[in-house]
């Protein structure tokens, strides 16, 4: 689905990202991971085709993605912006059907076909009470999910996620991440998400990819890659590593540089707690 061959990234004389290699296969959901300022959204715009590396190239279904025209790609990748829908002054349902932009003439007309698609994606996020209000009376969650709706209708193959959860308390992150996971399972869709809580992304993906001074650092089943290790080196923070009680996913606890917080951490290594 997606190749990234000795992808390199300088701007303004600074290298970005440097000599990226890594595949993600169809059906996949991928999180990349790492440090604020690492490159994360960088590499999200290369595999949305919105921008080039400055070297290598980033193959989407065996071309460049940077040279499909704009419908063709459209019609392939779908990118949810962390933040959701700008407050406009559109209806909700005209938000979503924005999304079916790649499948309409140059009148901007499309068949019945497209009517059903809106409905099914209002449905699915719960919008159907709120199809005619305007988006600026909404509040950042619903707008979040107005947004997901939005990329539904749009039938992408490939969902690029730009720190989706970022403006939204823990029920909209769970409830929207659950959406992407249960639409993925539904129609094989390839997810690619940058998220900064790294439980989270423990728990969502299928894969990690850990990036670290520009370059890959670690690739890899979140099971086999988060460790005290991993985020003392790639985070510079101390942290717990324990599973989770019911799916056994790794999850973190931060470890503050307290004469207290080592007490605890010594606690539950010795199983006390």
């Amino acid at each position: 689905m997606i190749e990234a061959r000795a992808v390199s990234v300088v701007i303004g004389g600074r290298t970005i990202l440097n000599d990226l290699h890594f595949m993600i296969e169809k059906g996949e959901t991928v999180g990349i991971i790492g440090p604020n300022g690492v490159g994360k959204s960088t590499l999200l715009r290369l595999l949305s085709g919105t921008d080039r590396p400055s070297s290598g190239e980033v193959l989407l279904a065996g071309r460049r993605a940077s040279d499909y025209k704009r419908k063709e790609l459209a019609k392939r990748v779908a990118v949810l912006q962390q933040g959701g829908l700008a407050a406009v002054g559109f209806t909700v349902r005209e938000a979503v059907r924005m999304g079916r932009f790649p499948y309409q003439n140059w009148l901007g007309e499309e068949s019945f076909e497209g009517e059903r698609i809106v409905e099914r994606a209002l449905a699915d996020m719960g919008l159907m009470a709120l199809q005619h209000r305007r988006i600026d009376g909404l509040s950042g969650g619903e707008r979040q999910r107005v947004a997901l709706a939005k990329v539904m209708a749009q039938e992408p193959e490939l969902l690029l996620l730009d720190e989706p959860t970022t403006y939204l308390d823990i029920g909209y992150q769970v409830q929207l991440l659950d959406s992407v996971k249960r639409w993925q399972k539904e129609r094989g869709l390839t997810v690619v998400a940058v998220l900064h809580d790294l439980n989270l992304a423990a728990h969502y993906c299928d894969r990690l990819l850990v990036l670290h001074q520009g370059a890959v650092d670690a690739d890899g089943p979140p099971r086999e890659l988060v460790s005290p290790e991993l985020i003392r080196r790639v985070f510079g923070a101390d942290a717990i590593v324990l599973p989770h009680p019911e799916t056994g996913v790794p999850q973190l606890l931060l470890r503050p540089e307290t004469p207290a917080a080592g007490r605890a951490a010594e606690i539950v290594r010795e199983g006390e707690l």
